[in-house]
């Protein structure tokens, strides 16, 4: 199995909380993409089905890893409950600037606690989810209007339950590009995380994180494709970021 989280997006380099808004990738994030789809192949892997988000960020990502692969003919599952934790009132704000208005503590307890969610949308908010058509056919009720990362756990493992997992056992190869913590919630799960150190975990952008699982879908190891200072360097960068 192969997690892949998205290539580098507009509002990662403006700085800007991102969650569920749908912004799309830089030239860089498309290089980043282009480049998974290379370490994919030079490690002589292959997957039998994708899923994603229903941002357009990592369908983006995917589609160019499945065309830098020759795979477009790959059957591909779109999901909300993969989608990104849910910043609430604080999506489109630059980060730098909400820490000027709110406190660096608080906005560091909002980013990295792992139960404590952002202030929420109001209901009638226009950016609320249960306006957008693509989840017109969810219940109002189970769309977010904040999440912290245990809230995401929360959607993301009974997908895995019910949608993912069965399709590995049925000895399928799988990638699965997404955000930083909705796969951070399937890091937490494969590797029995702790509640401290999963928010401490950093996923860098556009570098496949390759699994392998046993009958019971226990992970036996994973690493990052390619070179691991690459990897540890784009890390670190993603942590320093947080600190931004």
């Amino acid at each position: 199995m192969i997690l892949l989280r998205h290539g580098q997006s507009e509002w990662n380099l403006a700085n800007l909380f991102t969650g569920w808004e749908d912004v799309d990738l830089t030239d860089k994030g498309r290089e980043e993409a282009a480049e998974a789809a290379r370490l994919i192949q030079a490690e002589g892997l292959e997957f039998d089905l994708a899923f994603t988000s229903t941002l357009k960020r990592a369908i983006r990502t995917l589609w160019i890893v499945m065309d830098g692969m020759d795979r477009m003919w790959v059957p591909v599952r779109r999901a909300w409950e993969l989608n990104e934790r849910h910043y609430g009132a604080l999506q489109g704000l630059d980060k730098a600037e909400t820490v000027r208005r709110h406190g660096e503590e608080q906005v560091l307890i909002w980013r990295r606690s792992y139960d404590v969610p952002p202030p929420p949308l109001e209901d009638d908010d226009p950016r609320h989810p249960r306006f957008e058509a693509k989840y017109a056919d969810v219940d109002p009720q189970r769309l977010p209007a904040a999440e912290s990362l245990k809230d995401t756990l929360a959607r993301v493992r009974p997908f895995w339950e019910s949608e993912i997992a069965p399709q590995i056992r049925a000895g399928r190869n799988v990638i699965i590009a997404a955000h930083g913590n909705s796969l951070r919630a399937l890091v937490k799960m494969l590797d029995d995380v702790s509640e401290q150190d999963i928010v401490k975990l950093n996923i860098p952008t556009g570098i496949p994180l390759l699994y392998e699982l046993d009958a019971e879908l226990r992970s036996t190891g994973s690493r990052y494709l390619g070179d691991p200072e690459a990897a540890r360097k784009a890390a670190e960068a993603v942590a320093n970021q947080a600190k931004a």
